[in-house]
């Protein structure tokens, strides 16, 4: 017999890498992560690790037996979800990890729909950058994420998750009200190719869009600042001292002294929201309920 929780360890193990940050998202301790481990191996009557010094890497058994994990994590996946269909009422726990923006436009708007349709079910919300939201997924922490997909994401044909598009943000160019281009109706990326920039830290979502996006212009930004707040990134243009890509969604204070400027010109640049759940787990009827609110809230016309 399989014990698809040591088949989830292993899982969880490749996705992070180490013994040690696997156990701590597993919420388990190094050694009880290593004894799951020897002991499928066992079960099976294979080497899944090699020990190189303080590392482990995974054998090329372990590389065979996590194809086949993906197949039947899904297919469980599926047998709990045709199973709830027989409840009379969504219930239950869902949780729900998401990056910030996200959690203001679409999260936040859907709950209270959730509540209204179906009392009964229990919500609960963690922010986290996108990679961050993929690993609460295959440590059952989180059931739906809405994430922003950069260069390092999983692909969509990825087996462990299906992901499903949401919601396409425009960028706009972001000026301080004294700029010379403060007064046009819309203006091309590259016309901003020598200025200063400002950026949100590189160690989140919007940092490898702004970078590809400059690149399909023609131009490497020029970047002066680094802040982690977009209420930071537009006082810091309001002075002056830079410009920058601020999403549609995000809005600006009032008193900052900025003008936004929508970008012409092809490809616009675009942040795509991506629903994304454990691979057969979508049609759960407490899954159903919330993605059908998140769709709901993205087509309102407040988004358009």
């Amino acid at each position: 017999m399989i014990d698809l929780r040591r088949l989830r360890v292993l899982r969880v193990l490749s996705e992070h890498g180490t013994v040690t940050a696997a156990a701590a998202a597993l919420h388990l301790t190094p050694s009880a992560v290593s004894h799951q481990l020897r002991q499928l191996g066992r079960d099976l009557n294979v080497e899944l690790l090699k020990h190189e010094g303080r590392n482990v890497r995974l054998t090329p058994a372990a590389r065979v037996l996590l194809e086949h994990a993906s197949v039947l994590h899904a297919q469980w996946e599926r047998a709990r979800a045709d199973l709830a269909v027989h409840t009379h009422q969504v219930s239950g726990l869902v949780t729900i990890c998401a990056v910030s923006s996200a959690l203001a436009a679409f999260v936040a708007p859907a709950l209270p729909r959730l509540a209204s349709s179906h009392p009964r079910l229990e919500v609960r919300v963690i922010e986290e950058e996108s990679a961050d939201c993929y690993k609460l997924l295959l440590c059952n922490e989180a059931d739906l994420a809405v994430v922003l997909p950069t260069p390092h994401a999983p692909p969509v044909t990825d087996p462990r998750f299906d992901q499903q598009p949401l919601f396409d943000d425009p960028q706009d160019l972001l000026v301080a009200r004294s700029h010379p281009l403060a007064r046009r109706e819309a203006v091309g990326l590259s016309e901003a190719a020598s200025e200063k920039w400002i950026v949100k830290s590189h160690h989140n979502d919007t940092y490898p869009l702004l970078a590809a996006a400059c690149a399909a212009a023609g131009f490497t930004p020029h970047v002066t600042h680094q802040v982690k707040e977009w209420y930071a990134v537009s006082a810091f243009v309001a002075q002056g001292l830079g410009v920058c890509l601020l999403p549609r969604l995000v809005p600006i204070p009032s008193k900052h002294a900025v003008v936004r400027l929508p970008l012409h010109g092809a490809p616009v640049p675009s942040r795509r929201f991506v629903t994304c759940t454990r691979r057969g787990s979508s049609g759960h009827p407490a899954l159903l309920a919330a993605l059908a609110a998140l769709r709901e809230t993205a087509d309102s016309p407040t988004h358009e």
